[in-house]
């Protein structure tokens, strides 16, 4: 199976990224990541500055993290060894890096790739530390940002935007008119991740970014909010843990997906895992490369008036095999759905005002939508 990709002319073997964050925060740590079978690595946010972290910084509910982890704590000059390090391995790299102006982001741009930096990303959406008016809100200032960087380095740029702007279209924009090849979406959501009771303490003691399976539907609709306003590659990033997350985001047209929070909580192994699944659905549906399945959904994405109303309800395709399930039943919101003491599933169609929630409610997928007659 043929998973190489081509992104802003970087020649991957797989669309599978390490995203910038705790684990790219040094060349032995990015190595781990491409032994493990990555196309490419992005690395830590890189600064002029160093700001040390703060400690604790990470904390996990459910499926969801919670970082205040903000950005290298290592020097612009200790980067030159720690890229050297990727680079001598033969792995693709990509600088992350952060500045406030274009005239020091063009500088932090064109050191980084003299260190040997493949391409370029702008980490200019951090929903901490610079609190609610992140760059990335303003597309005049994003413009002014990748213009200076794409007039200063040869090699490919692409900016990282956040999910926590009013007008994600008109910054997308921005970055493409400036001549950024390419945009990465989303970074962390702001959040408080939760209280501890006892203590009445957040859990960690500022907003921080939220990462992990639960920001995934913020992280699809943002990459086919981009695909649809600009001509652009977009590094799909979010929630990525399987290879059906890797498949959705290149169904809705990304070029190439990142993950870090899937290998925090979960190791390594999960790459291998995610790359042998993609491989195998891929074969049993007939396909020959990835490139043929990339845009499938995002073609049949439709705006809310193109919607056609049609007088749906809901249908059993199958008897209800679970003797005490009864999600459908709590779940419907007309009280069309019922359980008889049998165990059979009834809908009564004059009731039945076709949401379509049994569909996605029931674990055996009994349900399917049709036109009623009426």
């Amino acid at each position: 199976m043929d998973l190489s990709t081509d992104f802003m002319g970087l020649h991957l073997k797989n669309p599978l990224i390490l995203s910038s964050g705790p684990l790219s925060s040094s060349g032995e740590m990015m190595l781990k990541a491409l032994n493990a079978g990555v196309g490419a690595v992005v690395t830590e946010t890189i600064l002029n500055e160093i700001r040390p972290n703060v400690r604790p910084r990470l904390v996990k509910r459910g499926e969801g993290l919670q970082n205040i982890w903000l950005y290298t704590e290592l020097t612009l000059e200790d980067w030159k060894r720690e890229i050297g390090i990727v680079k001598d391995a033969g792995g693709t790299l990509i600088a992350n890096i952060l500045a406030y102006t274009p005239s020091e982001m063009a500088f932090l741009a064109k050191k980084v790739a003299g260190f040997g930096a493949d391409a370029i990303e702008l980490g200019i959406s951090s929903p901490h530390g610079e609190g609610l008016e992140i760059i990335a809100s303003h597309s005049d200032e994003i413009y002014e940002l990748v213009k200076s960087v794409v007039d200063s380095v040869d090699i490919p740029v692409m900016v990282k935007l956040s999910p926590n702007v009013t007008n994600l279209t008109r910054v997308a924009q921005a970055a493409w008119k400036a001549g950024a090849q390419g945009i990465s979406a989303i970074n962390t959501v702001r959040s408080i991740l939760g209280v501890d009771l006892e203590s009445r303490e957040p859990l960690l003691p500022t907003y921080g970014g939220y990462s992990g399976d639960p920001i995934r539907p913020i992280g699809l609709a943002a990459v086919a909010t981009i695909k649809q306003s600009v001509d652009l590659p977009v590094s799909g990033i979010g929630g990525i843990s399987s290879y059906e997350h890797l498949l959705e985001y290149i169904m809705l047209g990304a070029h190439t997906c990142q993950l870090q929070t899937a290998l925090m909580l979960r190791g390594y192994s999960i790459i291998p895992e995610i790359l042998s699944g993609l491989c195998s659905w891929l074969e049993s549906h007939s396909y020959h490369r990835i490139e043929e399945v990339r845009g499938t959904a995002l073609s049949k994405l439709k705006a809310f008036e193109e919607i056609i109303h049609e007088p749906k309800i809901a249908r059993l395709t199958s008897p209800c095999p679970l003797e005490q399930c009864r999600m459908c039943v709590i779940s419907c919101l007309y009280e069309a759905i019922s359980k008889t003491d049998e165990g059979r599933i009834r809908i009564d169609p004059a009731k039945c005002n076709g949401c379509g929630l049994c569909m996605s409610v029931c674990p055996e997928h009994c349900f399917e939508m049709f036109l009623s007659e009426d």
